[in-house]
Order: structure tokens, then sequence, then C-alpha cells
């Protein structure tokens, strides 16, 4: 059997090590998106989706659980949630084209703190003061970030002001998605929620061919297979996290990713972070930690408070 302390060990190794495999694939889509290799987001979404369906139903095969994987009883929720997700996932590909690293990753921490709000508007949760205060302050650290893009900063390039719009879009696409995500696990499986939204951002994905797509060279053509298969098991990896941690203990690792997206945006694409990006992503950062911390807090007080109000026998 398993202690509570090397359980949770294990979920934070499994968490950090699917944050460096998305930073990793989120490399990887910056790189094919170069000029001189253009390839469009939607087709990068094909091969993220497409290439990541092998993996997921290898470890659905492994687990048992490939039956109850692909077995549904809300498919329009999955088909909602497959467009909003997918939306995501080509306006923060393009995102990426457009911004460096740590940029595009820094905007990205809004989206938990727009599900703070979406969660009070659309699933009725109450959202008390403390928790609204820590989503003002990050996202004033995501306005510091985005500040010198809305000035017109960024060396006078308008694509950098658009990359900031994007990536603003995708985390409110992101954050939706979420809430969709919410509603679904009250009825589905999460084997059956990542199985069936890899499928619709396939198909969403292969819509696109239409509007753009390249034939890729070879080196290209096994990066964008690399980033499905490095899509799949970073779901893998963050999925089975959650199975031996509380979100409360693996969630603040998810900004391991800016150390890494600063690391690899200056060794692989000479990005150099301003002290902006850095101030604002660590306001981001911390507001996060405290609304995580905070609802760890409240929710070991429910539990004390059930102990003390269950009759014992």
């Amino acid at each position: 059997m398993i202690s509570s302390s090397s359980s949770s060990l294990r979920g934070i190794l499994l968490k950090c090590a699917s944050v460096t495999v998305f930073t990793i694939m989120a490399a990887l889509i910056k790189a094919t998106a170069a000029e001189g290799l253009g390839v469009p987001p939607g087709q990068q979404v094909f091969f993220r989706s497409i290439f990541a369906l092998p993996v997921i139903l290898l470890w659905l095969l492994w687990q048992s659980e490939l039956r109850e994987g692909l077995r549904t009883y809300r498919p329009m929720g999955h088909f909602y949630r497959g467009i909003v997700g997918t939306a995501s996932m080509a306006l923060g590909f393009w995102a990426l084209s457009l911004l460096t690293l740590p940029e595009a990753t820094a905007i990205g921490y809004a989206a938990p703190l727009l599900v703070v709000i979406f969660a009070g508007m659309f699933l009725g949760e109450d959202v008390r003061a403390f928790r609204l205060g820590m989503v003002a302050l990050g996202l004033a650290g995501v306005l510091i970030v985005l500040s010198p893009q809305l000035k017109g900063g960024g060396g006078g390039d308008p694509l950098r002001m658009l990359g900031a719009v994007v990536a603003l879009m995708a985390a409110l696409c992101t954050a939706l998605a979420m809430i969709f995500v919410r509603r679904l696990v009250q009825d589905e499986r999460t084997s059956a929620i990542v199985f069936w939204f890899s499928i619709t951002s396939s198909v969403l994905g292969l819509l696109t061919l239409p509007f753009g797509w390249v034939l890729p060279d070879l080196a290209t053509a096994l990066m964008l297979v690399l980033i499905g298969l490095l899509g799949g098991v970073g779901q893998i990896l963050m999925t089975s996290a959650y199975r031996y941690a509380d979100a409360s203990v693996v969630a603040p690792f998810d900004y391991v990713s800016m150390l890494l997206a600063i690391a690899i945006g200056w060794w692989f694409f000479a990005e150099v972070p301003t002290l902006t990006v850095i101030l604002g992503a660590s306001i981001v950062i911390l507001a996060g930690i405290l609304i995580i911390w905070r609802e760890h807090r409240l929710g070991l007080e429910r539990t004390r408070q059930r102990k003390v109000t269950t009759p014992q026998g």
C-alpha cells in the first residue's frame, strides 16, 4: 500500500513531467510555425490531435478502460467542449508563432483565473471576496505582461500586438472549455472526455485543410508527429498526477512551465524575457497559488466540520 506522502510525491513528479512534456510540445509548435516552415494552426491542431489518439488508446487498453473510454452519455456535451477546446488550441498555437515562448506562457496563466469568474457565472459556484481579489491581482499581472504590446510596443511590430490579443482569446476559450469539462465530469469518465476531445479536435483540424495547409519536409513532418505523441503522453501524465495527489497539491506545479519556457526560449529561440514579462508572470503565479492555498484550507476546514457533525457510532 502506498503511503500518503509517497503518493503525493508521485503525483508531483508526474505533474512536473506533464508540464515538461507540454512545454517541449509548445516549443515544437513554435518551431514548425517559424518562417520558412509556416505550418498553419489548423494543420498543427490536426497533427497534435490525431497522433495523440494511438497513445491514448494504448493507455486505455493498458488500464482496461477502453470500453469505458469510448462510452459516452452526453455526446453533444463532448461536441461543444470540443469546439471551444479546439478554438483554444488553435488560438494558442497561433499566439506561439507571434510571441516569445515566455510571453505566450505567461498570458496563458489567465485561464485558471477566468475559470473562477465563469464558475460563478455559469455553474452557480460561490465566489467570495478573497478569490475575486486574487483574480483581480492575477489579471493585473496579465495586463503588465500585455502592456508593451497594448501600448504599441514590441519593437513597433503590430504582429506582437495581435499575438497578445490572440493569446488572451486562447486563455478565454481555455477557461470556457474547463467549464464544459466540469459539467462533463458529473456524468462522464475522464478517459471518455480525453478520447472524444481528441476525436473532435482531429476532425475540426482536418476541416481547415482547404484554408492553406503546407506540404512539410521530412524534418517538419517528424516534428508534427512528435507534437501529437507528446500531447498524448502529456495528457496521460497529467491525468495520472491527479490520481495520486489532490489538485491542491499538484496544481501549483503548473507554474514550473514558466521556468522551462524561459530556458527553452533562451536556448533554442534566443528569446530573453523582459523584466515586464517576469514581473507580470510572477504576479499571476502568486495569485494562482494563493487561490489554490485558500481552496486547500477551506477543504480542510470542511473536512473538520464533517468530522465534528458526524454522529459517532
